[in-house]
């Protein structure tokens, strides 16, 4: 396995990749430790501390603890995240974008350039809502969060803020074309292992203090990895569905006659399920936040907090209805049945138009079922772990949850982009066996 990895630095191309990409994210993770001006930060931690469990937690998570520091890039990649969700909803009910994401790279282009200018103004104008937020946030000792406020520093704030994010943005960018992997996706997944050495420390601290036995220890260890790789197989898993192209005869040329497959996948939608839904069931809960202790505070506080019971089967159901929700906006089933039909593919057994799509839909949602309730499963487990083996937040999170998924998946794909790479220069890929599925012919 040594020989394997010594191969990818006998590649130049593949090497200067990989070396620019991790270059690119210590200048990401340098700058998530750069402070904004004019911020408490000692008073910002306690208030985080409070609310690790909220939305804001949530928001913290994924841009590596920078909004919990009050740093240049307290706001990460998420603007762009929701920009790019924004335009592809919008593609699925505005005739405009619908015809630009059938006009190939151009509408592609054009789509991505859009989605700069929408983060640029989603950035500013988050921006401006966070700057009024911290002036009115209060630690719970007391201490205000913005010792000075005014104009000055909102404006100062915004600024700040919004020029971090398109910051950011443009070195996903520079990854994604100069480097190796997605950049927005990595830039996302380091932010999320940036809690990982005090997640060891911890474990490490409660053992050698007694607090939990080293069996105890091995059992978490050897379930971490039985997770992560269902993880895997949930990410990896997916339905083929044959096609068989017919024969074209175009002049002196025969066009045609070729056998392959759909795959359908059977987690489609992603991580996007567990964020719109933990999304929806941390409101309460960061609303109460804010209101005066005791009566309905408490309530909220207990009804919707992350480890009760009504909490989780809302959170259940509405991943399930998510996932569902998700697959039909990225998945159609009528444009796939039409795109085989003009190029003269056909489902064996199957004929080609409504009976087509009406059979791709069938197995789209038997497909999608199991792959829905093994998500909600995964998203519960940090919970589960927090409430019956009293394991800390920042360990939980890496036995489950939007955290797990998001490590995997971006793994996956940088490992698959470095085994073409390997592959393509007649070298060994990564796996003793066989290759990882993703690059697989079809």
């Amino acid at each position: 396995m040594l020989d394997r990895f010594a191969n990818i630095f006998k590649i130049p191309e593949l090497r200067d990749r990989i070396l620019f990409t991790l270059l690119i994210l210590f200048v990401y993770r340098l700058g998530g430790h750069v402070p904004l001006a004019g911020i408490n930060a000692s008073a910002l931690g306690e208030f985080m501390d409070q609310n690790r469990t909220t939305l804001f937690g949530l928001y913290d998570m994924f841009v590596g603890g920078a909004f919990e520091r009050a740093t240049i890039f307290a706001l990460g990649i998420m603007p762009y995240i929701s920009a790019s969700i924004i335009f592809q909803l919008m593609g699925s009910v505005v005739p405009y974008f619908q015809k630009l994401q059938k006009e190939g790279e151009e509408g592609r282009k054009k789509i991505t350039q859009l989605t700069r200018y929408g983060t640029v103004i989603l950035s500013a104008l988050q921006a401006g809502g966070v700057s009024v937020f911290l002036t009115r946030l209060v630690a719970p000792s007391g201490a205000a969060v913005v010792p000075d406020p005014g104009l000055g520093f909102n404006m100062l704030t915004m600024i700040t803020l919004a020029a971090g994010t398109t910051f950011i943005m443009w070195l996903g960018e520079q990854i994604t074309e100069r480097g190796i992997g997605n950049g927005i996706s990595l830039i996302i997944m380091v932010g999320i292992i940036n809690t990982l050495p005090q997640a060891i420390i911890e474990e490490y601290q409660m053992v050698m203090t007694g607090t939990r036995h080293i069996v105890m220890e091995a059992v978490f260890l050897v379930l971490l990895f039985v997770i992560t790789a269902s993880v895997v197989l949930l990410t990896q898993g997916v339905r083929k569905i044959p096609v068989q192209y017919a024969k074209r005869n175009v002049g002196r040329k025969q066009y045609g006659g070729v056998s392959t497959h759909i795959p359908l996948r059977v987690n489609s939608a992603g991580v996007m399920p567990i964020i719109f839904a933990q999304s929806i069931m941390f409101i309460p809960s960061s609303v109460a936040a804010f209101l005066p202790e005791g009566g309905f505070r408490d309530y909220l506080m207990e009804a919707f907090g992350v480890q009760s019971f009504v909490y989780m089967t809302l959170t259940f159901l509405l991943i399930v209805f998510f996932t569902y929700f998700y697959t039909a906006i990225i998945l159609n089933p009528v444009d796939l049945a039409d795109n085989m039909k003009k190029n003269g593919g056909f489902i064996p057994g199957i004929r080609p138009g409504k009976q087509t799509s009406d059979f791709i839909d069938n197995i789209l949602s038997k497909v999608t079922l199991p792959g829905a309730i093994f998500l909600g499963i995964i998203a519960m487990l940090p919970t589960i772990f927090i409430r019956q083996f009293g394991v800390s937040y920042n360990v939980a999170q890496f036995f489950g949850g939007t955290g797990l998924l998001i490590i995997v998946g971006v793994a996956l794909d940088t490992l698959q982009q470095i085994e073409s790479h390997l592959v393509m220069r007649h070298y060994d890929g990564l796996m003793k066996s066989g290759r990882i599925r993703g690059r697989r012919r079809m």
